[in-house]
């Protein structure tokens, strides 16, 4: 018995030592793949694997036929836009720089363009839909472009066959149609008795009708936004306009003597726009508190010793108003240049949000149209905004003479809670006078 247990003892001894040994076996065993493991990430085997693993990873979203185009930045205020036109649908093939779908802000409409070739998937709005910036707009296969081209060079053949076909054609030959026969001349019939006035009258009045019909059209947000804000600035500001005339003939002689010249040299017509621009800005910087303007937030007036002149510009979608930045350091020909470069975008509708925004003083020109006299209205958050009108010759006492003259009349509108009368009145006098003598401007006076 005493035998049996020394045996057990032992049995378990055993046990025990090869236990602690396969546990050392198998902690020398971790150790060693571990660091052939660290050795193995550190070779450059591995690292060329782990980037071929990321590109492909990386590249297979961005490789997609299928992409997604959302709805672009437009401007730091701006944060939707209206669908208004959508020229392609799905299945239609468009090539790169296409416009796929047209949006209007409240301030310009915005081309969305494709950037790839490729077919229309799905369009994701609807006209008249509001759709947010960096929403999904429309979906667009740039795989399948193939069709496209295809499409396009059938046509060419189609054309080119057809007028080869038009010029081999032997002429053919007319043929000559026989004489008319002999009719009997037809009784005339008789004239229908003539109808009662009673009769006709109803007939009139259904005949009227028919061109008193209505239409109605939804308002565009650009025109939504304009009305709001020119709303805003009647129930916000003090507007008064005073009124002061101007003789052109001076300016005008000037135009006369040196336009073939100016052309010539700067490439651009010269009108009277860059004089009152520049006579604008000298008179600003003679009376700052017109180039200010009220921050209600603050209770504060904010100065500004910069001139950033906006002209009201008339569009297809509306009244724009691009700036002239820096206006003190602007030329003549520099005006001429910067707002027929504006008019022209305005009308093709490409006038960025950039080239709108800020403006401490706004020149609104209506004489284009014909106008005699008006009251213009401020442009928030300006504090002042000149009107132009017509220029026509009216009888003017000069040195006790009655002489014709080319008179136009000016037009101020002013914030009075900021600028008081004798302010806005020097101010527009002083336009006038750099105008009517333009060596006032050269003289600085």
């Amino acid at each position: 018995m005493r035998s049996a247990l020394i045996s057990t003892r032992t049995l378990i001894q055993r046990s025990s030592s090869l236990t602690h040994s396969s546990s050392r076996i198998i902690q020398k065993s971790s150790i060693v793949l571990s660091s052939t493991a660290s050795q193995f990430h550190e070779s450059k085997q591995y690292q060329y694997i782990k980037q071929k693993n990321n590109y492909v990873t990386s590249t297979k979203t961005s490789l997609l036929p299928v992409q997604v185009i959302n709805v672009p930045t437009m401007g730091d205020s701006i944060t939707e836009g209206t669908i208004v036109d959508i020229p392609v649908g799905p299945g239609d093939y468009v090539e790169a720089d296409d416009v796929v779908i047209v949006l209007e802000t409240d301030k310009v409409s915005v081309d969305v363009r494709a950037n790839e070739s490729g077919k229309i998937v799905d369009i994701l709005g609807e006209v008249d839909q509001v759709m947010e910036v960096g929403s999904g707009l429309y979906k667009i296969d740039t795989d399948d472009v193939g069709e496209s081209s295809n499409k396009k060079d059938a046509k060419k053949e189609e054309d080119v066959v057809e007028t080869q076909a038009v010029v081999d054609a032997p002429p053919t030959p007319v043929a000559t149609p026989p004489p008319p026969k002999a009719s009997k001349p037809s009784p005339t019939p008789a004239a229908p008795a003539a109808a009662p006035q009673s009769a006709l009258k109803p007939k009139m009045i259904t005949s009227v009708e028919k061109f008193r019909s209505e239409r109605r059209a939804k308002l565009s947000r650009m025109r939504q936004r304009v009305a709001t804000r020119l709303k805003e600035a009647q129930n916000t500001a003090a507007m008064l306009t005073t009124f002061q005339e101007v003789d052109m003939s001076a300016i005008m002689e000037m135009r006369a003597k040196y336009k073939d010249e100016f052309l010539k040299k700067h490439g651009v017509k010269l009108g009277f726009m860059s004089a009152f621009v520049k006579a604008s800005t000298a008179s600003l910087q003679e009376i700052p508190a017109v180039n200010a303007y009220i921050d209600d937030a603050t209770k504060e007036i904010v100065y500004r010793d910069y001139v950033d002149i906006s002209v009201a510009v008339a569009s297809p979608n509306g009244l724009v108003v691009p700036v002239l930045r820096n206006t003190e350091f602007m030329s003549f020909a520099d005006v001429e240049k910067t707002i027929g470069l504006y008019g022209q975008k305005a009308k093709d509708g490409a006038l960025g949000l950039e080239e709108m925004a800020g403006g401490t003083f706004t020149i609104s020109n209506g004489g284009v149209f014909g106008s005699l006299m008006g009251t213009p209205i401020i442009n928030p958050p300006q504090s002042a905004i000149l009107g132009m009108h017509a220029t026509k010759m009216r009888p003017v006492v000069v040195d006790g003479q009655v002489l014709p003259r080319p008179m136009m009349y000016l037009a101020l509108t002013y914030d009075h809670r900021l600028i008081d009368g004798r302010e806005g009145v020097t101010f527009l006098k002083s336009i006038a006078d750099k105008v009517a003598d333009p060596s006032r401007l050269l003289l600085e006076l």
